[in-house]
């Protein structure tokens, strides 16, 4: 009897180390995300909501702040319908074409998530400054201000956001059977009905979900804004920027309350990506 039950002291031991083992590191994971993420996030809320929601209500609606929240909204929103078209066809083009220079084009791509944004706004500005060629060009032929205007906002947007919309869609056209398209290119179907018929079908959802990532991470933006577009109330002043001024005025609520609304935003976007993503995994494996 006492040499079968050792056997199994030793079998129960084992089992019970690596569910320790599982506990403490899924311990040390979520303290690390309360940590870093759950506590800065409830501080906010706390701080912006400690006047009530009439309070809140208030902040956001007084006028440079609520002309702040409009320009980030609406700018964001132009860029992000601009990067889903040309996002696409970058992607499109990156695998179904093979060219000289293809593998370095695919490799700068990325650099807008390495390079810090004040490089990309002085890169605009020597672009597109008033006493540049360009920007003279532009100003003198059609009357636009990109520099210290809102198509500055937006040209830098697209920059820093445009890998978020290629590499949500490269992937799924790297995996599309190609085998569709060879059958109706025999059928006698041109490149764009084989392209509207079969391919896009199949990267409706990423680009979705591409979108909403450039739209939520162009909502924060402010290193390359604050270059580009400078800080004037109600006319080139986005959200960021405002909570800044905010906070060196020393008015915290004004600033946590405009934060919480760009938090919310930018966190329903995430959400809805989160819920696509899900949803075609499902549709995937059925």
């Amino acid at each position: 009897m006492t040499e079968k039950a050792l056997p199994s002291l030793k079998e129960t031991a084992s089992l019970r180390r690596p569910q320790w083992g599982r506990w403490g590191i899924r311990s040390m994971g979520m303290i690390y995300l309360v940590v870093l993420l759950i506590i800065p996030i409830l501080v906010i809320l706390q701080d912006g909501l400690r006047e009530g929601l009439a309070g809140l209500w208030f902040q956001i609606t007084l006028p440079a702040a609520w002309h702040a929240l409009k320009l980030t909204f609406w700018t964001s929103g132009v860029m992000t319908i601009i990067n889903m078209v040309m996002g696409t066809l970058t992607a499109y083009v990156m695998v179904r074409y093979n060219f000289p220079g293809k593998n370095m084009l695919n490799a700068i791509i990325d650099l807008p998530l390495a390079i810090p944004t004040l490089v990309t706004g002085v890169m605009l500005v020597i672009m597109f400054g008033p006493q540049r060629a360009l920007g003279a060009w532009l100003q003198t032929n059609f009357g636009i201000s990109v520099i210290f205007a809102p198509p500055g906002i937006i040209l830098a947007l697209l920059f820093i956001t445009f890998p978020f919309m290629v590499r949500s869609v490269q992937p799924v056209l790297m995996e599309i059977d190609r085998r569709q398209e060879d059958a109706a290119a025999t059928l006698g179907a041109n490149q764009w009905t084989i392209f509207r018929k079969i391919v896009f079908p199949h990267l409706s959802l990423p680009i979705v979900s591409g979108g909403f990532l450039s739209f939520a991470r162009a909502i924060g933006e402010f290193g390359s804004i604050i270059i580009v577009a400078g800080n004037i109330p109600m006319y080139s002043q986005t959200a960021a920027v405002y909570v800044l001024g905010q906070v060196e005025s020393e008015n915290r609520l004004g600033a946590s309350a405009v934060s919480i609304v760009m938090m919310a935003v930018a966190f329903s976007s995430i959400i809805l990506v989160s819920l696509l993503q899900r949803w075609t995994r499902k549709r995937k494996s059925q």
